[in-house]
């Protein structure tokens, strides 16, 4: 019989979409499991053979947890905001709307044709009004919103207690208060500004030299007003929500360092001469003593102030340059150090001696306060640092027996760092009533936090590298934020029923002047008036990619709701997602937003949980292979022809040698699953990418295995669609029985662990088993049907309607194996002569000791090994060993 894929798989996905098989239902009085695919982001290349990975992977577990009776919640749609259909629409004037429209299309068929189970009646699309109206909703939420130190917890505006000393300094003071504890605010911020495409630059598209990575333009940093939110607050929530999480150990880690929670001391250095101070922040406050110089970051708010006139103008090139770096070249260790003298001293509030205050590129504003106290005898920056400009160095950590005496007496000298801990020495001051000399670390710092704060010139704090989230990009193709700037300076939200704020049509998509976004150029859309003839302008600033992104998963909850952005009863009935799966590129951003994100809903009351994804898997990428030079230089895919098994160049007949790369266009090794459909049909594609090894590894395509998957699957059709293999009510032969029931156990276990490769390698031994024996019986092939169909789901239906059922295998229940068929009657022991193995044995569980030892012996194996020897004694453990003992 030909396996005709193409004809079944169109029949049963017409099927699926006619009858809605998939359509959930709010029936809250069945157990729930809602699992998630990572949302994705149309492009115009369409869907690569990466992207069904983790896709069949949910749909596989979907279809199963349906079978165990679940209510599943398994959701499509499309994060469809983002630059490229921007680019796409300066460079040919089509509207960024359409570009999307055509993308999602696209890869709303190409998931369709995989015969992934998803509900499409909920699908969305973040550039939805009725979608976005919500995104824009939860940004006035956050707004209104301040974060109570003392509750650790989210709160309305309207309970923040304003102090009457601001109650009294009037109505913008007041405002002015507010507006500081505000989750969502307006300021100046920092951003990497390219004056050539003029847009502000991610971190991501800045190169070390300091160009744009699209154009090549240099960029600088530029102050622009934008919206930012207080992530910072939620920091210590978000580092405790984790360990409750069924999270992989490295995304945890990689959430953990990037909040970078510290303990440490804030220190105030007093400036000579000034009323003044420069904040620090340090980990190691027990090391002051040994701080000889200060560096503050060139964009420090103080350069500018305590830098002498003698020494403006170097400072003042200084920090320009500064300013045409990026962050990772700044803080390369092995670069050279820069920096300059502000002319400028502070005061060492241990020591009280006056130490140099520097500018120098390696302290960045991102960290602490901007400003560090260097230690130049314990850190090797601040030591290379003060070694280049002839600054002291003052050992204050002994290090003892912990080195040998030659490096001992160079550290003790200040000619050599010493990064790690020791004995404090030259570490007192009778003056000051402080002394640490003897001390171990952790007590040295506990003394010298404590004399700090009894001095009122620093204090114990715990820090964060996590920093405000800066929210705004000069953008036309995002969520248009509900604000209005008023002239009087008043900032207001849009009322709730004015949402949503819609994009206005252009005719032109190129940013606008100053910085801002092509919205500045909608005149008539811009510029708002209210009932009093006040006039205000609309902000032009558009909301990143990342902010539809952060909740969407509660909105596949209730996607059609026009009065809220969900149900609440639905909302607790739904969440949390029971299993996330996605690649770990989002790892750190996507999944700390939508954490913050859905806190403060949590704290607001909006949400019932205070986690939104209970279990997360990523799945590993699938790579292709491609072709190098020996100088390295990659080659096209078709650009190369093999002969013989070796690999030469088209054009010069070069050998070049076969690598493992990532898919790239570039590199014309990308795979479309349409091809694959095509040729082997949509279950193949579905087999393959699970057998290929486990899900979370990387592995390389290979045409070669879809080929064997696609082989398996026309052995299974042609063997259990002929009915004339199928033997009816016959009772089954036991070793089928047996085998079925175990891979029943075996497909169940591997499912529920995300081990699709062995649950197929077991499905494929059974369809070995069956073919050898010519025959089985109905229930045997329906069972063997209901678990092969979570994984080959066009063709399970197909043997399900063919053995006479007329609705969907769908949801029919998953196969209970029964105990009966798995008890073993027979054991395999390994027979060993003087202790070493030499062949194994199968034979009855309960044979009595004495018949084993005449199996053994009779055995025609165990001639050459008793060959002119006497046989001692023969030592049975039954179920475990047997060994002859023989000399």
């Amino acid at each position: 019989m030909e396996y005709n894929f193409t004809a079944i798989e169109q029949k049963w996905q017409q099927f699926w979409e006619k009858n809605k098989t998939f359509k959930t239902s709010d029936d809250t009085s069945r157990k729930k499991y809602y699992i998630l695919d990572m949302f994705p982001y149309p492009s115009g290349a369409g869907l690569h053979v990466g992207h069904p990975e983790g896709y069949t992977a949910t749909d596989i577990v979907s279809r199963y947890k349906r079978m165990k009776g679940f209510n599943v919640l398994h959701p499509m749609g499309w994060d469809a905001f983002g630059l490229p259909a921007e680019q796409y629409a300066i460079q040919t004037g089509t509207h960024p709307a359409v570009t999307t429209q055509k993308n999602c299309d696209n890869f709303r068929r190409q998931i369709k044709s995989l015969g992934l189970s998803y509900d499409w009646d909920r699908e969305i699309n973040t550039t939805d009004p009725r979608y976005f109206k919500w995104t824009q909703w939860i940004f006035i939420q956050l707004y209104n919103t301040w974060f109570d130190e003392q509750q650790q917890k989210g709160r309305p505006i309207s309970e923040l207690k304003v102090p009457d000393n601001y109650k009294s300094q009037g109505f913008d003071n007041k405002n002015a208060y507010i507006d500081a504890k505000r989750l969502a605010y307006y300021d100046n911020a920092q951003v990497w500004w390219c004056e050539n495409c003029k847009i502000v630059c991610a971190n991501e598209e800045v190169l070390t030299d300091g160009t744009h990575e699209k154009c090549g333009y240099q960029v600088v940093k530029k102050n622009l007003k934008q919206w930012m939110l207080r992530i910072p607050h939620y920091a210590e929530r978000l580092l405790d929500g984790l360990e409750g999480l069924d999270w992989p150990e490295g995304v945890k880690d990689m959430q953990k360092n990037w909040i970078g929670r510290s303990t440490g001391a804030e220190v105030h250095f007093p400036l000579a001469g000034s009323d003044k101070s420069i904040e620090v922040y340090t980990t190691r406050p027990d090391t002051l003593f040994g701080a000889t110089y200060m560096v503050l970051a060139p964009e420090h708010e103080l350069v500018n102030e305590i830098t002498t006139p003698e020494h403006r103008q170097t400072v003042s090139e200084y920090t320009r340059a500064a300013s045409l770096k990026s962050e990772l070249d700044r803080t390369e260790l092995a670069k050279e150090k820069t920096g300059v003298f502000t002319g400028s001293y502070a005061i060492n509030p241990l020591t009280n001696q006056q130490i140099p205050v520097w500018v120098a590129d390696y302290v960045l504003t991102g960290y602490g306060t901007g400003a560090i106290m260097a230690v130049p005898a314990h850190d090797t920056r601040d030591f290379d640092f003060a070694k280049t400009f002839g600054l002291p160095v003052v050992c204050i950590l002994d290090p003892e027996q912990n080195t040998d005496n030659e490096s001992r007496q160079k550290i003790l000298e200040g000619n050599m760092c010493w990064p790690e801990d020791g004995q404090y020495i030259n570490s007192a001051n009778p003056d000051k009533g402080i002394d640490i000399n003897g001390l171990n670390k952790e007590n040295g710092i506990q003394k010298i936090v404590e004399w700090l704060e009894q001095q009122q010139i620093g204090k114990a704090k715990i820090n964060y590298k996590l920093r405000d989230w800066l929210f705004s990009r000069q953008r036309y193709w995002g969520e248009p934020f509900p604000v209005i700037h008023w002239e009087d300076g008043e900032i207001t939200m849009l009322n709730e029923n004015d949402l949503p704020l819609e994009l206005p049509e252009l005719d032109k998509y190129e940013p606008g002047a100053n910085g801002e976004s092509p919205l500045a150029n909608a005149d008539e859309w811009l510029i708002v008036t209210d009932k009093n003839g006040r006039k205000g302008r609309r902000e032009t600033n558009t909301m990143p990619q990342w902010a539809g992104s952060c909740w969407y998963y509660l909105r596949y909850i209730d996607p059609a709701n026009n009065e809220a952005p969900f149900n609440k009863a639905k909302e607790n009935y739904w969440m949390p997602v029971d299993l996330y799966i996605g690649g770990a590129e989002h790892a750190v951003l996507h999944l700390l937003y939508s954490r913050f994100w859905h806190k403060v809903l949590y704290d607001l009351g909006i949400v019932s949980t205070d986690e939104p994804f209970q279990k997360l898997y990523n799945q590993g990428m699938i790579l292709a292979f491609a072709y190098e030079t020996s100088t390295g230089a990659k080659v096209a895919t078709d650009m190369v022809e093999e002969k013989e098994g070796k690999f030469y160049h088209i054009e010069n007949g070069e050998e070049v040698q076969q690598i493992v790369a990532k898919m790239s266009k570039s590199l014309k090794n990308v795979v479309n699953p349409d091809d694959v459909v095509e040729r082997y049909g949509a279950d193949s594609l579905r087999l393959y990418e699970m057998f290929m090894g486990p899900l979370d590894a990387t592995k390389p395509w290979a045409d070669q295995g879809v080929k064997g998957v696609f082989g398996f699957l026309g052995r299974v059709y042609r063997f259990f669609a002929n009915l004339d293999n199928i033997n009816g009510h016959n009772k089954e032969d036991a070793e089928v029985l047996k085998l079925l029931h175990q891979t029943i156990i075996k497909v169940e276990s591997d499912i529920e662990n995300l081990k699709f490769n062995t649950a197929i390698s077991a499905l494929m031994v059974f369809t070995n088993l069956a073919i050898k024996k010519g025959k089985v019986c109905k229930e045997t092939a329906e069972l063997f049907t209901q678990i092969l169909s979570p994984f080959a789901p066009h063709l399970g239906e197909e043997l399900w309607n063919l053995y006479g059922h007329t609705g969907s295998i769908t949801y029919e229940p998953w196969p209970i194996a029964n105990p009966e068929f798995l008890k073993e009657d027979t054991f395999e022991y390994p027979v060993s002569f003087n202790g070493k193995m030499r062949f194994k044995l199968e034979l009855p569980i309960d044979m009595p000791v004495n018949e084993i030892e005449q199996e053994v012996l009779n055995n025609p194996r165990s001639e050459k090994w008793m060959e002119q020897k006497t046989v001692r004694k023969i030592i049975v453990v039954p179920k475990k060993i047997i060994n002859v003992v023989v000399s």
